[in-house]
């Protein structure tokens, strides 16, 4: 499946991967700066998000897949991989599966087992919008804070609101497959091999999606991997403190700051 991105820079190159309900703008800016360090970074939309192809199914081995095929069109080598949230589950599947075109992994705010469905509140203010009637993003804000009392989030989803026709406005991501298939982005990354990759696993302190529990099993599927924190960020690392989480990648990459 043919995915849109944006790239910047130039070097050995580098894709992000963004989270649920997200896409590759969000990491626009962190880009930007990790450019300037000798690297090419890709900002790829994930199928069913941004400006990507729509596709009935969402699983982590599909959009695994997904990222092969666009590594393999641009001719990368020795990739370097950064995932966020789902993001992270599709880096993780691609390190599984296609371990060889990667060179090294990074995966912020999440781990690889199973996490329960959460997101149900979030879906049901998105599904009670109806843009036959709303017309203005403001008229969205004010019926999806019914459902989200979060100014963040709301404002995190209504980004990928946009002008379908000179009238109606859509969302980007493909809602109801996304609804119908919320059970996919939880699931456990399995796997009979450890995983060699030099990998690290970046968690918010304030998050709750890496717990001291979880490390165990990440260093057991990932057994070439360490685990470090960011002091006061939650899920959204790269929103709450870009500029830690750039000194910690750029730290693992063995690059030093400018």
């Amino acid at each position: 499946m043919k995915l849109h991105f944006n790239k910047t820079g130039n070097g050995q190159p580098i894709l992000i991967l963004h989270g649920l309900f997200g896409s590759g703008d969000n990491w626009t800016t962190f880009a930007r700066t990790l450019s300037t360090h000798g690297f090419e970074v890709f900002t790829v939309d994930l199928r069913n998000h941004g400006r990507s192809e729509w596709n009935e199914i969402h699983d982590y081995s599909g959009m695994a897949s997904d990222i092969y095929e666009l590594i393999n069109a641009e001719n990368l080598k020795d990739v370097i991989v950064i995932g966020h949230s789902m993001g992270g589950k599709v880096a993780m599947t691609l390190a599984v599966e296609y371990p060889s075109v990667l060179q090294k992994l990074i995966v912020a705010d999440i781990g690889p087992k199973y996490y329960k469905p959460h997101h149900q509140q979030i879906l049901a203010g998105l599904l009670s919008l109806d843009f036959q009637t709303i017309k203005t993003r403001g008229e969205a804000d004010n019926l999806l804070a019914e459902k989200i009392a979060d100014v963040g989030t709301r404002q995190f989803l209504l980004k990928n609101l946009y002008w379908k026709t000179d009238t109606e406005l859509a969302f980007r991501f493909n809602l109801q497959v996304l609804n119908s298939q919320i059970e996919e982005v939880g699931k456990e990354i399995i796997t009979e091999e450890p995983v060699k990759i030099p990998s690290l696993f970046i968690g918010g302190s304030e998050s709750h999606y890496i717990l001291k529990e979880d490390h165990e099993g990440i260093k057991k599927l990932f057994s070439n991997s360490e685990i470090i924190y960011i002091d006061n960020a939650g899920h959204w690392i790269h929103a709450d403190q870009p500029a830690l989480l750039l000194e910690a990648v750029l730290s693992f990459l063995g690059k030093q700051e400018a």
